[in-house]
Formats: structure tokens, C-alpha cells, sequence
């Protein structure tokens, strides 16, 4: 699922004034009680949405969720009224200056794809293209909800039905006035916004989330995640995402304080707010920002995010590994409590919470990996991570500005094919594909400047060749630049000795490094990992002295080597 932006083009002077609001264009029904399916008619031949579905998702007519950083206001209709329009050229009411258009959409029938334009207030436009994956059969991967159920006036079929939110770049430093829908057969849009800029943020620490496994169950527990920070800053924002989940989380209650050791805080933790709050629900698929709270948080430190989860919880978005211990109380609101007395489990995952921004700073780069990038094989809790130790880096030196370091690292994840689908309570968690995480793990990161793509191996190691890989990197870098990204990557690591890496995967890894070093095709700089690791004696192998023990994932050591071989410069 693709959207692109184009250059802006000559003045359309009589766009703004035909615009109407979206809500006023709808003209097909999508969405049915369970008590009258033959009420809506989504695709033409009678199948729609279930409202009670929708429902229990926390998707409710009028509602507004966040979904990539974008806020979507959903259709406010009963069941059975028109609730979305077929894209025939609509020019819509949109106003708002940001970095992307957000689009609910779905697809009814294949190829619902076509090129509209972006109207600004100061008489310029751009173009744009944009899909929409069929509504029945489109990928779990990339869709922000899935209901389990399909409507149609025979009965109701157990059927997944997915809703997408796709975005699309636009210019950043003009105002849209209204936007232009495509032409386009079975393109549906329900919902349309301007994305804001994340301007006064820098990420400083998230987590991509890797799956949605079975947890607990937990009932009125506290969770006490311990996050690492690389910028510091005066105050800070969390975000907790819902993804891949089927119904609502809530919670409770929340805080934020100083490590001390394991769950103990140097001082009493400090309540955050949603929407002014104390607690907030997530929307199946989406996720929520607390309120900016005024809170020194200091660089390279580790913070503790607690938060009390509400009724019982059995399954949750999480990230896998985590390399770093975090706490479960016992029942009770804990998020207060400075000492670590309540808190008796450990987890070594992180489970809801996706990110934390500090206000001020210069953006964020984010790293786009997998284990290497996780920290597979670096000591626990001491954050050797070679991220961590290029922030440390960054913080050492006055000559490039320091800026976030957003490790986007899944252990086990590829770049071309999904390990978990995408949908459902999964003991996989080893991702969708960096292809069908990008717009959510890269583009939607707060102040996302720089783009590092390090990734391939698991690939090579699992079937693909270096062209498919090539492929899927080129893909990367061509996405990532119209988004006005810089795009950075990395050569493969050796890994000869470890079960999987044969003479058959070294021949396409050398391929792939050849390709990258090559210049891979649009790639603003490379960092050779791989000579910077090898062992001069065996270059198929990594050198005794950085391998963690598999030949595959460095020690501490080797993450020290790989940090050093980046040229801050070229961040």
C-alpha cells in the first residue's frame, strides 16, 4: 500500500470555493445493524459493515481517533445512512498545515487506485496517488482495524472486514485548503484530515510493536516498563498504540519518574493526563498521546512509564524483546508508588507503550532493523544496544546536533515477507515486514528527520535472494524520500558458522553488500557494518572478538564497532 506526493504544480483558483465538507458528499452506505444487513449496500452486491462490530472495536460513529499520528474524525451516522463516498472527483473541504493527508478508506473490488490533487491557500497544488486494498481480501498487515464479521442480506459471514488509513506527503509549509478525490472505481473515503508536524518534539525513545500475543491475564495490575532515553528535554508526551488488537484497551491511571534501580523511582512518580484525564481508552488499531507534561527528563537515563491497566487484560500489542527487565504489580493502582514493594512479577517485553517525546531538540533518526538493531546478545539492562551506544556517541560530541535515537529493531523481522500476519492473539511476534511497517514505524515518528535502513539477513537466511532483498530496499528508499527523508543504509553482517547462513546465503549476502556499496540506488550514505566487523582472516565470519556466541548477533563489543562505523555527519 503505497501513497506518493508530487511536486506542486500552477494555481487552481476556483478549487477552495466548489470544496465542500466530506460528510456532505456521502453518497453509499457501508455500514449495517446486525438487525437489518439489507440496510447498507457497501460493494453493490449487498455485503456491508457490521455497526455492532464496529462497536466493540471502539470505533463509534462521531468518535475521533488517532491512527499514524493523524486524528480521524469517523462518520457520525446511524447505521444504514450513507456513511462514506465513492471517490469520483469530489473536491472536499480540508484545511490545515502539516506533513500528510490521512485517508479512512477501503476498496471494493481491485485496483481502487487514482491520482487527486492537494489545493493550498496561497493558490499553488500538488498531485497525489492513492490506493485503497479491497475492504474483504486487502493485507492484515497494513490495515488499521479488521472486524471479524460480514453482513449480507443471506446472514452474516465469519469474514474478516478491514479498514485502511493510508497517508500522503504533502507540503509541509503551506496551508491546504482543500483537497481533490481521485477518480477511481471502488475507492471508498469515510474519514479525511491534515496530519499536524510534530513541531516542538523530538522522540527520544519507541518500540515497534513486533506482535499481539496472549499476556497475564491481568486483572488491576500495574505495569512499570523501563524505557531508555537519548534526548533529554523539559517536558515530555507518551504514546501507547493499540496495534493489531481487535478490541479497546483502557487505562486507568499513569506516571512517569526517574529510575533509581529495578522498579524503585529516585522520586514519587508524576501523574500524566489524556485530553486532560486521568485515564484514556484505545480504540482497536489505534493509539493515544498523553497531555505534554512538564518533566526534566535527562539524556541516556532510564525513565519509568507505569500504568494501571482497567478489567482484565489476556492479550496486548507488545514489543518481543526488549533486552531490559519490567515490572507487574501486584492487584491495585501502583502507578504512584516510589518503591518497588508492589511490584512482584517481572516481564522482559514491553507491552502497549510505543513511544516517548521530549519537547525542544533537533528530531529524531529512526533506525529500521531487526534483532541486531533489538539488541539481541548485548547484556541486559545496560543498554549497549548499538543505537544506545550511537546516541551515546552523538552526546559526546558538539559538531552534529544530538539528535533522538527511535529504535525501530524487531528481532527475527524482514524486510519483503510478514512473520506475524498482521491480525489476531499470535505467539509470533516477529513482525510485519519493514515494507508493510514503514508508514507506521518510520513515517509516523515524531520529527523523523533520517531514516537508517539495516536489515536483509533473516531474509537471506529464510529463502529470499539478494534481488528480492534489493528490491524491497529500493522500495524503502523510494518511499522514504518523498516523505523528504534522508535515507541512510547499512551493509549485512557476516554470519558464517551460524546454522543457516550456508555458502548459498554468504554468495547473496556478498551480492547485496556489493549492491549497497554500489551506491544501492538512492541511498544518501552507507555504513559499512560489515567491514567494520568482519574478521580479516575469515571475511565470511564476524571477528571472535565482536560475535555474541551464534556468529550472527555482535556482543557489546561488536555494537561499540558498529556505532563507531557510523559518520555522524552524514546523519
Amino acid at each position: 500500500m503505497i501513497a506518493t506526493a508530487l511536486s506542486p504544480t500552477a494555481p487552481q483558483a476556483t478549487a477552495g470555493q466548489l470544496a465542500r465538507p466530506l460528510e456532505r458528499l456521502f453518497d453509499n452506505t457501508a455500514v449495517s445493524d446486525d438487525s437489518q444487513p439489507d440496510s447498507a449496500d457497501f460493494d453493490g452486491w449487498g455485503a456491508s459493515l457490521s455497526a455492532q462490530d464496529l462497536a466493540a472495536a471502539g470505533w463509534t460513529p462521531g468518535r475521533t481517533i488517532t491512527v499514524q499520528g493523524a486524528r480521524l474524525t469517523l462518520p457520525r451516522r446511524t447505521p444504514g445512512e450513507p456513511d462514506n463516498v465513492r471517490a469520483t472527483g469530489e473536491s472536499v473541504r480540508v484545511t490545515g498545515r502539516g506533513d500528510a493527508l490521512a485517508f479512512l478508506v477501503a476498496g471494493t473490488g481491485p485496483d481502487a487506485s487514482g491520482t487527486g490533487r492537494v489545493d493550498y491557500a496561497d493558490g499553488m497544488s500538488s498531485a497525489y496517488r492513492l490506493t485503497a486494498p479491497d475492504w474483504r481480501t486487502g493485507p492484515l498487515a497494513t490495515k488499521a482495524v479488521a472486524l471479524p464479521h460480514v453482513n449480507t442480506p443471506d446472514g452474516q459471514l465469519a469474514e474478516k472486514a478491514r479498514l485502511y488509513v493510508v497517508t500522503v506527503p504533502i507540503a509541509a509549509d503551506r496551508t491546504v485548503s482543500s483537497v481533490r478525490l481521485p477518480r477511481a472505481a471502488g475507492l471508498h473515503v469515510f474519514a479525511l484530515s491534515v496530519r499536524p508536524v510534530a513541531k516542538g518534539w523530538t522522540g527520544t525513545w519507541a518500540a515497534a510493536t513486533s506482535g499481539h500475543p496472549a499476556v497475564g491475564p491481568w486483572t488491576d495490575r500495574t505495569l512499570r516498563l523501563v524505557v531508555h532515553t537519548s534526548a533529554g528535554g523539559p517536558r515530555l508526551r507518551l504514546r501507547f498504540d493499540n496495534t493489531f488488537a481487535s478490541t479497546p484497551v483502557g487505562i486507568s491511571s499513569a506516571t512517569v519518574a526517574v529510575q533509581a534501580r529495578g522498579a524503585a523511582a529516585v522520586d514519587t512518580p508524576v501523574p500524566v493526563t489524556f485530553r486532560g484525564a486521568a485515564g484514556t481508552s484505545i480504540a482497536a488499531g489505534a493509539q493515544t498521546y498523553s497531555d505534554p507534561l512538564y518533566f526534566p527528563l535527562p539524556a541516556d537515563s532510564n525513565l519509568l512509564v507505569s500504568f494501571r491497566l482497567t478489567g482484565t487484560v489476556s492479550a496486548l500489542p507488545v514489543h518481543r524483546f526488549a533486552n531490559q527487565r519490567s515490572y507487574v504489580s501486584r492487584p491495585g493502582d501502583h502507578t504512584t508508588d516510589p518503591s518497588a514493594a508492589a511490584y512482584t512479577g517481572g516481564i522482559s517485553y514491553w507491552p502497549l507503550l510505543a513511544g516517548v517525546d521530549v519537547g525542544g531538540g533537533p528530531g529524531s533518526v529512526v533506525l529500521l532493523g531487526d534483532s541486531i538493531t533489538d539488541g539481541s546478545r548485548s547484556t541486559v539492562d545496560a543498554n549497549r544496544r548499538w543505537p544506545d551506544l550511537l546516541s551515546d556517541r552523538l552526546h559526546a560530541q558538539d559538531a552534529v546536533p544530538r539528535y533522538g535515537m527511535v529504535n525501530q529493531g524487531i528481532s527475527s523481522n524482514r524486510v519483503v515477507s510478514d512473520g506475524y500476519p498482521g491480525d489476531g492473539t499470535s505467539a509470533v511476534q516477529t513482525g510485519v515486514s519493514a515494507l508493510n511497517r514503514l508508514d507506521r514505524d518510520v513515517f509516523a515518528q515524531t520529527s523523523a528527520r533520517t531514516v537508517v535502513v539495516f536489515e536483509g539477513v533473516n531474509d537471506l537466511r529464510f529463502g529470499a535472494d539478494a534481488e528480492q532483498v534489493a528490491a524491497g530496499l529500493r522500495e524503502i528508499a523510494e518511499r522514504a524520500r518523498a516523505r523528504g527523508l534522508r535515507v541512510l543504509a547499512a551493509t549485512i553482517l557476516p554470519c558464517g558458522g551460524n546454522i543457516l547462513c550456508t555458502p548459498a546465503v554468504e554468495a547473496e549476502r556478498a551480492e547485496l553488500n556489493a549492491w549497497l556499496r554500489s551506491g544501492g540506488d538512492g541511498f544518501d550514505a552507507l555504513f559499512d557494518f560489515d567491514a567494520a566487523l568482519r574478521d580479516p582472516a575469515d571475511p565470511t565470519r564476524m571477528l571472535p572478538a565482536y560475535d555474541g556466541g551464534d556468529h550472527l548477533h555482535p556482543n557489546d563489543a561488536g555494537m561499540a564497532a558498529m556505532a563507531r562505523a557510523v559518520d555522524l555527519e552524514a546523519l
